[in-house]
């Protein structure tokens, strides 16, 4: 039984022979790291607010005006939040009051998307609702009331009740369709965007790095061209496709007595996923700088973003696995500028240049039988 032990007295002896820090360095108190960390925690929310409430305008304008190219996908949009400290995760509960003025009696606006139904009709940060056509808003679930009145208003025109500064208003709301696809903000310092084709995600890395909304616009095209032209569904019809195809490799195998446990399977499977992966990138580029000018962005200039993005991943600057390099997407970016401008001033259709489909000549007509 003692043997048992020395290992364990010999480790804490180990880590008792520790190096520390030689100088001596100030404390500070349990109530003073707290109250310091409180300060933050509304810091960073009324931040991430701050860097919603811009996403959220970029995002209304490219929803509402490229809603021709998601087809069904379609909501009626407000350019509206509001939120409860019940709604909120519940991890901002406790200070979001202190730091968004939230009340906990009725949803408070906390972002108006600049040029919006809401904001066209007047509404302001801080307003609290009261109730949509009559209809009271509950305290619990708030943004799912809200977004199921949408969904079932559609574009019919609707009256808003409001609390401000003590005093109930009423404003008309026109709604506007637009893209149902949820565009999210997700704190993340690393500049990234993806879509999984239910939702679109901006990392906050972004924001940091796309410094005017005309940038920004550009990347949120992107994410929507993604969805639009399909690339989800292509993506995984070629991983489909290539996990069939190894699958029979792997039975070929197996007849000769190889068990090969799914390898080729497996691996063509993940080479079908990303088969044409650079190609798709390309493409949500082009067309997603379709899609910001036609909300109303001047791209010009934005083909810079790539040169931000390659001082914060040097590596994209030559490498291309999943995604062209930076050089690439900064000229073809200049490249599409060039011929957005060029289809402005021959006042011809904003839309991508689609590729032209071959078609066989069609046969001679046969005569027609006489009467």
């Amino acid at each position: 039984m003692r043997k048992r032990f020395w290992p364990v007295i010999a480790g804490v002896l180990v880590c008792a022979a520790f190096a520390g820090p030689s100088t001596d360095i100030p404390k500070s108190s349990k109530e003073d790291i707290a109250t310091e960390r409180r300060r933050q925690e509304i810091g960073q929310l009324q931040d991430y607010y701050a860097q919603l409430h811009r996403l959220d305008s970029v995002a209304y304008h490219i929803a509402t005006a490229n809603r021709e190219f998601c087809k069904q996908w379609l909501i009626a949009r407000i350019g509206l939040f509001a939120a409860t400290p019940q709604s909120m995760p519940q991890k901002f509960r406790k200070f979001s009051a202190e730091a968004l003025g939230l009340r906990w009696v009725r949803p408070t606006v906390i972002s108006v998307a600049d040029g919006g139904p809401a904001a066209l009709a007047g509404i302001i940060d801080k307003d609290e609702l009261v109730s949509f056509n009559g209809e009271p808003i509950p305290v619990t679930a708030s943004v799912r009331w809200i977004n199921a009145f949408l969904e079932d208003n559609g574009e019919r025109p609707f009256t808003i009740v409001l609390l401000r500064d003590g005093e109930l208003k009423t404003f008309t709301i026109n709604p506007v369709t637009g893209c149902a696809i949820p565009i999210v903000l997700e704190t993340n310092p690393v500049p990234n965007a993806f879509t999984d084709h239910k939702k679109i995600v901006i990392q906050s890395g972004i924001l940091r790095v796309t410094r005017a909304n005309f940038d920004l616009a550009v990347i949120v095209g992107h994410e929507l061209a993604h969805v639009t032209m399909g690339h989800y569904e292509k993506k995984s019809f070629n991983g489909f496709l290539g996990e069939a195809s190894g699958a029979l490799v792997d039975g070929g195998f197996l007849l000769g007595g190889i068990y090969t446990g799914g390898a080729f399977s497996n691996y063509l499977h993940r080479a079908g996923l990303n088969a044409f992966s650079v190609g798709f990138e390309m493409e949500a580029d082009y067309v997603g700088a379709y899609y910001a000018t036609r909300a109303g962005y001047d791209i010009s200039g934005t083909e810079e973003v790539w040169r931000a993005m390659s001082l914060e991943n040097p590596s994209s600057i030559t490498l291309a696995t999943t995604h062209p390099t930076t050089p690439v997407r900064y000229l073809q970016m200049r490249k599409v500028i060039e011929e957005i401008a060029d289809k402005k001033r021959r006042n011809l259709p904003l839309v991508p240049e689609m590729k032209a489909v071959k078609v066989d000549a069609a046969p001679e007509a046969a005569p027609q039988n006489q009467n």
